[in-house]
């Protein structure tokens, strides 16, 4: 995948991960927000991808697993499929310039590679940080004097 971006795979390997992105118009509407964000987290889910959040609370809960909240414009259309791959670079070093904006590209099954802009509107310093730390419980053991132990 990274080949076909012009990129050098093992020069960016040691510093990207991969994981599975969800897309949906509007998520986050019903009774097992928490659970959804959970759940994907688990099977290995590092973003959403939708036109809005249903509710910030779902958005919240994404961000408190460390998964990324991407938006998209609402005439920006997405008709991509399950095997297509999603890359955004710089993701980090993005977030922690408080950057909105995330150029990224996907290549598709068939190997053609589209451009598609992302955003990751109204974090909070605090988002950042969950976010950049990899989700709420790593930032409450780095930012707490007792390491976050339950104690």
């Amino acid at each position: 995948m990274l080949s076909a971006l012009g990129e050098v795979p093992d020069r960016l390997l040691p510093a990207t991960q991969i994981g599975s992105c969800l897309f949906a118009e509007k998520p986050g509407d019903g009774s097992a927000r928490e659970q959804a964000a959970s759940c994907q987290r688990v099977l290995g889910g590092l973003a959403n991808i939708c036109y809005e959040f249903a509710t910030k609370r779902y958005r919240s809960n994404c961000i408190n697993w460390g998964i990324l909240p991407f938006t998209l414009d609402a005439d920006v259309p997405f008709p991509y499929a399950q095997g297509d791959w999603i890359f955004v670079p710089e993701v980090r070093n993005r977030l922690l310039r408080h950057e909105t904006e995330f150029h990224a590209r996907v290549v598709r099954a068939d190997g053609t590679v589209d451009s598609i802009l992302l955003h990751i509107n109204g974090l909070t310093q605090e988002d950042t940080e969950i976010l950049t730390d990899g989700c709420l419980m790593n930032y409450y053991r780095t930012h707490t004097e007792d390491g976050g132990t339950c104690e």
